[in-house]
Parts: structure tokens; sequence; C-alpha cells
């Protein structure tokens, strides 16, 4: 078979071979060289594969190997017979595989989105360029879900007038997630399509060309990898673990749920730039590569920077505060940050983008925190009324309850959380700072008692945040620093900073910090500095948690934590 492609034998054998013929052995080669089978099962570690299978897992992977080298052998066969197809067949123009898209030439043609066929566009012929999702031959008709991002739609391939058995059998034979454009009329129908989100209509398809084949071979199943959690288990289905997701991400961003997280993803950054600009914040963008530490840590990933060192930013703070000290007063960027945290959690990464503000205020640091809470109000309300869509395509696969918030933000003072732990049986200390497992509690609690997702912790305790906080003026055991919570979970940390230079100098030395190491940072106050605030807010943990998923790997598009460097 593969000598009749123009590729001849891969291996020409010596003598009859006496395992099979020679359109076996060449689709066996051809098998071999496109498609090298890899076991994929979603439940394998690296533990397990290090150790020895059973004979059942080898028996089980013969025949996975068997059906996957079967349907190679009937797609070679397609390609090879394809031209044959076409003789005698009426409908010969209507269908197949044009030559690469090299921008030979321009096309009037307009293509429609998928999303946009809906019942008003009933009798109108229509091009929709789309993916293969799934397709169903049944006798003298074939069914096909084309799929555009998180929307799709059942098309309709059916021998009569425009199509022939050949383009029938041609449609039922295209792989899945290959691209194609098609010809069609949009057709209402009398009972809902449930399975497809264009409901109402249908395609009856007139022309169908393939604009990009895939392999038959998929790393995963996507309907595998939208099943709900637990679904797959009781009924005996397949879903897809994380790691598999992640190593094979491209296709795994093709899934509805995912297409919906990103494009939220994409709302919350739009709407955290809309709202700051509206109130006359600057958006800068500050360096990445820094000379130091830049708070102070040592947990910096550190970089070759031609003879001497240089370090990958923890936050932008500090050029966020040099523009403040330059009279910018209100600023925010949007850019990566970079944790060198062996942090194995659901919520931590390596890399991850930062939203982070800068203000400076006039006569109380509340002035900054209002416009915070007012900033991230405003992105809730712009997610609940422009992603319902998003937001129920996610709930779909990941049930969750609606995202609760309360205008004016609800904001309780850390002794107050305390005393509610307290209450609620937990033994810490006045200045003890929150666990994890404490935290998550409280979340508990103020949403009990407050019906809120969404709140302020004011006046946190001086010993448990950095030196460049300032202590609060009437207890100095505690400080003008503030978190703001999600679901029981922190997005964002901040505070009043010092913007004088000799009392950030005596809190950096309380702190054992090396002065030389932060001395562009200090020297950046000796100058005169408005008094100001800030603080940073986890692109990512605010898309996982307002959406209520479990980890922040799924509203990373690509993923950097310690385990992981690739793809």
């Amino acid at each position: 078979m593969l000598a009749e492609l123009g590729w001849g034998w891969i291996f020409p054998p010596a003598e009859p071979l006496p395992w099979g013929n020679k359109a076996q052995v060449n689709a066996f080669c051809f098998f071999l060289l496109f498609f090298p089978f890899r076991a994929t099962s979603c439940g394998s570690t690296p533990e397990g594969d290090s150790q020895a299978q059973s004979k059942k897992a080898l028996k089980k992977q013969q025949k996975e190997a068997e059906k996957a080298a079967k349907k190679a052998e009937k797609q070679a066969k397609q390609v090879s017979t394809m031209g044959s197809w076409h003789e005698g067949d009426f409908a010969k123009d209507q269908y197949g595989v044009p030559p690469m898209f090299q921008s030979q030439e321009k096309l009037d043609r307009v293509l429609v989105r998928v999303q946009d066929l809906t019942a008003e566009k009933a009798g109108q012929l229509l091009w929709v360029r789309a993916r293969i999702h799934t397709s169903r031959a049944k006798g003298k008709q074939c069914f096909l879900v084309l799929r555009q991002q998180q929307f799709n739609v059942q098309a309709l391939v059916a021998v009569g007038d425009h199509a022939s058995k050949q383009m029938v059998k041609f449609a039922a034979n295209i792989t899945k997630e290959s691209i194609v454009d098609v010809e069609g009329m949009v057709s209402k129908v009398e009972q809902k399509i449930e399975s497809c989100t264009q409901q109402d209509v249908e395609l009856h398809v007139k022309r169908i060309f393939v604009v990009s084949q895939a392999e038959p071979r998929l790393p995963l199943q996507l309907e595998d990898a939208v099943r709900p959690e637990g679904e797959g288990d009781e009924e005996g289905r397949a879903t897809v673990n994380q790691d598999t997701r992640l190593d094979n991400r491209v296709i795994d961003l093709r899934t509805t749920t995912s297409q919906a997280i990103f494009r939220l993803q994409s709302g919350v950054c739009q709407l955290f730039r809309d709202t700051l600009s509206n109130k006359g914040f600057v958006e800068i963008q500050t360096p990445k590569i820094i000379s130091a530490a830049s708070e102070g840590g040592a947990n910096v990933f550190t970089v070759s920077y031609f003879k001497t060192s240089a370090y990958l930013a923890q936050s932008p703070q500090l050029y966020k505060q040099m523009c403040i000290c330059a009279d910018f007063d209100k600023v925010f960027c949007v850019g990566p940050v970079f944790r060198a945290e062996d942090s194995n959690t659901h919520r931590h990464l390596t890399e991850f983008v930062g939203l982070d503000i800068e203000m400076a205020f006039n006569y109380h640091y509340h002035e900054v925190v209002e416009s915070i809470t007012d900033t991230m109000v405003q992105i809730f309300k712009g997610l609940r009324d422009r992603f319902q869509t998003e937001i129920q395509t996610v709930n779909k696969q990941y049930p969750s309850e609606p995202f609760k918030f309360l205008e004016p933000t609800l904001r309780l003072e850390y002794w107050e959380a305390v005393a509610m732990l307290k209450q609620a049986g937990v033994e810490m200390g006045d200045e003890e700072d929150l666990s994890t497992p404490n935290e998550k509690l409280l979340g508990r609690l103020v949403k009990e008692k407050y019906d809120t997702d969404f709140y302020v912790l004011d006046k946190y305790p001086l010993a448990v945040r950095p030196f460049y906080t300032m202590p609060d003026p009437i207890n100095p055991k505690y400080s003008n620093s503030y978190d703001m919570f999600m679901r029981g979970e922190e997005i964002l940390s901040g505070a009043q900073r010092i913007h004088d230079a000799q009392l950030l100098t005596e809190r950096a030395l309380h702190h054992n910090i090396d002065l030389e190491k932060i001395k562009a940072y200090i020297d950046s106050f000796r100058f005169g500095a408005p008094p100001h605030a800030g603080g940073g807010i986890g692109l990512e943990r605010v898309t996982m948690l307002y959406l209520g998923l479990h980890n922040v790997r799924q509203t990373s598009m690509f993923p950097r934590d310690p385990k992981r460097l690739t793809p």
C-alpha cells in the first residue's frame, strides 16, 4: 500500500513474509512510523509505570495496539483510494482534500461562527469552518458534530441530489479533530438536540472539504476530558487525569471547559484594566530580571547575567513604589511573577500572572483598600453579567455554588477573625498567622454569618508581615496591612508601605536583612515619597476560586510548578 503512495517498501523483505501480505505489512509500518504506541491510561503514575506489568495489562495493551494498527491501516487505505472515489461520482466536486492552504488565493467566501447558527438563520446556505468532534454513519447518511471552540452544531450528510454515497462515506471517514470547511443549509429541528450547544438547528451539508486532517489516534478523547468527575467511575467510562491533560495540553485546551475557563480569565484581565483605567490608574511595565531579590527573601530564581548573577522578579513592588515616588499617583501592571518555592499544593505555582496595584492616598490607607475592593466587585459583576455561557459550561463538568459578594465589601479586623476561630474550637494565639486550614474554616464561618464569598481581613499582626509594612499607629503589635479572600483562600496580600527611609532601615535591621542588598529600594524614599499602599493579586487563583475549581493548574494555560517545566 505504501508503494502505491510512492514510498515503496520501508523494509524490503529478502523472502516472502509468512505473517501477512504486502498491504498488511506496509500498513503496519505506516502505523509504526506515525502512531507509535504509548499507554495513556488515565490512572497511570510514574511509580506504576516502573513496576512490572501484569499479563492482563500487557494483553490489554496488545489489543489496543492491534486496534490502533487496524485503524491506521484503514486510514492509509482511505488515502490511497481517495482518487478512485471520484470515478463516476456526480458529487465529486462537492467534497475532498484540497491542496494545502499556502495563501494561493483570496476567496470572497464568508465563514459563519458556529455560535451564530440560530433558528433565525433557517433556510440560509452558509459556510462554516470547524473541527470534526464526532461522526456517526447510519445507512445512507452520516451525522457529524462540528465544534468550534466552546460551541457545536449537528450536521447531516445524506445521499440525495447534492450528496452521493461516496461523499457520505468520505464524510464518515474524516478523522476526529480534523478541520473542515462545510457549506450547508441551516434547518430547524423538531426536537432539540440536547448534545449540542446549538440545539434548535442542524446543518444539511452540501459541500465538505478537509482543511487539515488529524492523525487517527489521539492522545486523549475530548469526550473523556469533559466528563464530570465521578460520572466515569459510576458508568465504567474513562476520565482523564491531570497529568495526562497537561502532557497533552494542546488537545486538552480544545475542550469546551478549557475554552470557557480561559475566555473567562481573559475577561478578568480586561475588566481589571478597564476598571482601573476608568479610576485614573496608569498601566506600567516593570523589569522581570533584577539585581536583587525584590522582597529581600531567598525564594528567587537565579539566572546568569553576562559575568554576574541576576534574579527573576518575585514581585514588581519596588518598581511600583518607585513610580509612586515619581508622582504617577496610581499605577497597575499585569505580568509574570516568579516564586522559587518548592510547594506542590493545589494553589501554588512557580510562575503566575500578577495583577498588581499601587496607589498614593491622601490620609488613610483604607482609601486604597476601598479602591481595590471596588475593582474586584466590578470584576465580579462583569463576569456575572457577560460570561454566563462560560460559567455554565464550566459548571457542567465542575459544579459549584454561584460566587457571592457584598457591596460595600465586608471588612473584618484580624482580632475579630481570631475570635470567630476560637469560638469554633481553634486554638491559636492572637498574633499567630493563619494556617491554610484556618483560612478555609474562616471562609466557611464568614459565609455562614455574612453570606459572602469575598471579604477583607485587616490589621494583621506586624510580626507576620514583611519588613516594609507600616506599623499600626495605635497598637504597634499590629500593622496597616490586609489580605483579601475568595471562598476562604487568599487572593491578595497588601499593606500601607513604609515611605520613610529611616523607619524602613530600622524595620529591615529588625528582620536581619542585609541593607546592602536593598540599598536601591531604601534610597527610593530619600527624596520625598507620598504615603501609599497596594497589593498583588494572582490571576490564576482568582479564576480558580470564582469558578469554584479545586486546582490552580486548571486555570494556568501552561502551568509551571516544581515538577513541571513542559510543555
